[in-house]
């Protein structure tokens, strides 16, 4: 294969992985104004919805165990293809379930395809990364979080004026048409040594495990802003309902903008680099946040902390989809697995502090854990790239 045909090969897999971002953040952007009608609809508790929500993270975090498995034995785009064509269709089993049994199962299966499509994107995203020989993690997660906030912001007007089933059919149509026409498209990886996929085990390299706790660490800090910000600012500092609103909405509008930007940052100045430069920002914000006297004071800090946790995560998941020793799936799930494990847990453990304390302090303390990975940036030095040699397959199996 000559070198522009495999170059050409790679960038339209790299469009085609950033498709199945896109789709991936527009179907789980989707879920959440379905929420309430979901509530309304089966006559439930918000105790009974936490629990239904619950299972859909248990749901993801068992996928994300297995996927690395998996991609080991069939490669990224093959676990892409049955995870992504099943997660299409997951809500729309969830606005069809007519009981709470029926729902949590749907939740569940919901949960599982997003959390495996997630691993396998994220393993293909590192692949194309190798091929090109330069980053696209950054702004494949930007196409996630573009995709999230379609899903939300357009959700909302279309429940309201074509009813809850109307909207997850399109939502599915959409996701289908778009995941169906990307797998065509994406880059196989190597076949991995078969010794690698004999059994499911988990692996022997301590180096991963340290990277999936900085995945942890920069995730509980993004979860705490997402699940506590508005209400740190309302009750903490006196903000109305609409201002408070503007915490996360700030956090993740400059987070979206970055990431677009964030790999020709990371290109220019290497990953470590990049890696320190936003910890010590995304800390800096947090801290800021935390110690503020004002709501607006507030909310320009949790921009600016959105500002350095854009490319953490991206650059983390690229050093754990390149340790040396095992495939990019083995490495991407132990990773994204720890890392969502912080968001599952974090809001809970916040709740519970923040009864016995307040939420400026806890910020304060988010603000340590994000030092943490500054001093331990040195490990995602595997994000690094070199050139590959051009013997690798485009569209076959």
């Amino acid at each position: 294969m000559s070198v522009q045909i495999t170059m050409q090969a790679a960038t339209r897999g790299r469009w085609a992985v950033a498709g199945i971002f896109l789709a991936n953040g527009f179907l789980t952007g989707s879920w959440a104004p379905q929420i309430p009608v979901f509530l309304t609809r089966l006559d439930i508790s918000k105790f009974t919805l936490g629990l239904l929500i619950l299972l859909f993270g248990a749901g993801a975090v068992t996928a994300m165990t297995w996927c690395g498995h998996l991609i080991s034995r069939h490669g990224s785009r093959a676990v892409l293809r049955w995870f992504g064509l099943c997660g299409s269709l997951g809500l729309l089993a969830v606005a069809l379930a007519p009981n709470v049994p029926l729902a949590a199962i749907a939740m569940f299966i919901f949960g599982g395809s997003i959390g495996g499509m997630d691993v396998a994107m994220n393993a293909n995203a590192v692949a194309v990364e190798r091929r090109l020989s330069r980053a696209i993690m950054s702004s494949s997660h930007g196409f996630w979080s573009l995709g999230g906030f379609a899903g939300g912001a357009l959700g909302g007007f279309a429940i309201q004026n074509y009813g809850h089933f109307a909207h997850a059919t399109v939502v599915t149509v959409l996701a289908f048409a778009v995941i169906a026409l990307a797998v065509g498209y994406l880059i196989v990886e190597d076949k991995p040594e078969a010794a690698e996929h004999r059994k499911f085990s988990l692996p022997a390299n301590p180096l991963v495990y340290l990277v999936g706790l900085m995945a942890l660490l920069t995730m509980v800090s993004e979860g705490a802003v997402l699940d506590w910000a508005a209400l740190y600012l309302q009750q903490e500092l006196g903000a109305d309902l609409a201002i408070a609103g503007l915490a996360y909405a700030a956090f993740s509008g400059v987070m979206a903008l970055m990431r677009f930007l964030g790999d020709g940052v990371r290109n220019r100045f290497g990953a470590v680099a990049t890696l320190r430069g936003s910890a010590l920002a995304a800390a800096a914000g947090m801290l800021v946040a935390g110690l503020s006297p004002s709501p607006w004071l507030a909310i320009a800090a949790f921009a600016f902390c959105g500002f350095g946790i854009a490319n953490m995560v991206p650059i983390i998941f690229s050093a754990g989809g390149n340790q040396e020793g095992m495939s990019s799936g083995t490495g991407m799930s132990v990773v994204t697995t720890m890392g969502y494990s912080g968001i599952l847990v974090a809001p809970s453990a916040i709740g519970f502090v923040a009864e016995h304390s307040s939420f400026g302090p806890i910020f304060v303390a988010l603000s340590g854990l994000l030092i943490v990975v500054l001093l331990m940036a040195g490990l995602a030095h595997r994000a690094e790239f070199a050139p590959e040699p051009d013997g690798f397959q485009v569209g076959s199996t």
